[in-house]
């Protein structure tokens, strides 16, 4: 089974750049920036990571990101992310970053979005990696801050393919942002939404419905809903699944609960991904190994899990063949 699943070339399409920063590169880049963390150790730092909700593992996830100040800082970031990747054969990967957590703290949105890129231009060249950026907007801040950036998103319309929406979901739900994701859509941005993830099956639905997301970022709740679950299945709109994150958040009590099997069963094209994979304990091929054992999938269960993440990518249709191909042909 792990071998099976080292194999196997995949995609990522569930990978927040920001929560890949381990804590080794953090102490590094606080050191180099002259940052103060409110944290002796790297061990005092990684036992903090035992969250009881979204909203606790947040607090620390934007804490960690003060230390991201300059453009080799991102670039930095990105390329510690597609080391770990190419190792666990990822071929392709749709990165989420959050503009605002940067933008807020005074950092020019260029320097992020000039590191990432320069990074995964050099990934693609050199490691093989194609890549797509996903600019996610903070969800707990108004509307109006995601329209005051929005052009900003545009002017880089060149380096970012998609627009998402992250952070905090409870008290925050999709109808909220249906301006700028109409105009997103209108200038030709895919998009995206974070839904279902604690927030309830309704979420989803205004996701789809008021937002017209191309991709539904987690969905696990959609199950509550057997008219909306049927529908997702039959428009073929992909769950962006996240087992370790999941477990740790606490969306489900243990991996043996995980719904993933009945995620398949229902017909969902529903995807494995790392979300945050310095705070969640792993990487993709650790969500998938740790799933594969706790749920008992199948060698075909993951193939089709896999052949997913390609479908369900923004890659043309003539790549997603080829991937398709080679994954047929190992």
């Amino acid at each position: 089974m792990s071998e099976l699943i080292q194999l196997l070339p995949k995609a990522e399409l569930h990978m927040h750049i920001e929560g890949s920063l381990e804590p080794e590169l953090m102490f590094k880049l606080a050191k180099r920036n002259g940052i103060e963390l409110p944290y002796a150790s790297i061990d005092e730092l990684k036992a903090l990571y035992n969250f009881n909700n979204l909203q606790e593992f947040l607090d620390i996830y934007y804490q960690g990101c003060s230390v991201l100040q300059t453009e080799q800082d991102f670039y930095d970031l990105a390329w510690a992310y597609l080391e770990k990747a190419k190792q666990d054969h990822v071929v392709h990967t749709e990165i989420f970053y959050d503009p605002q957590s940067h933008t807020d703290r005074g950092i020019p949105f260029e320097t992020a979005i000039n590191g990432l890129y320069r990074a995964f231009d050099d990934g693609q060249q050199q490691l093989g990696i194609s890549f797509h950026i996903i600019a996610c907007f903070l969800r707990h801040l108004p509307e109006q801050d995601a329209l005051d950036l929005y052009p900003k998103i545009l002017k880089h319309q060149d380096k970012i393919l998609g627009i998402g929406l992250d952070s905090s979901e409870m008290g925050h739900p999709p109808e909220k942002y249906q301006q700028v994701f109409a105009q997103a859509r209108k200038d030709g941005f895919k998009v995206v939404a974070h839904a279902g993830e604690e927030g309830p099956a309704d979420y989803v639905k205004q996701a789809i419905d008021l937002l017209q997301v191309d991709r539904i970022d987690h969905g696990n709740r959609c199950l509550d809903d057997d008219i909306l679950t049927a529908q997702i299945a039959k428009a073929d709109l992909a769950l962006t699944v996240c087992p370790l994150s999941n477990l740790k958040l606490k969306v489900v009590k243990s991996l043996q609960e995980h719904p993933i099997k009945l995620m398949l069963r229902k017909g969902l094209m529903a995807t494995i991904n790392s979300d945050d994979p310095a705070y969640f304990g792993g990487y993709i091929n650790e969500n998938f190994l740790q799933l594969a054992e706790a749920v008992n999938l199948s060698d075909s269960d993951i193939i089709t899990l896999i052949e997913n993440s390609f479908k369900a990518s923004f890659l043309p249709k003539s790549i997603i063949d080829i991937h398709l191909q080679t994954l047929h042909s190992i």
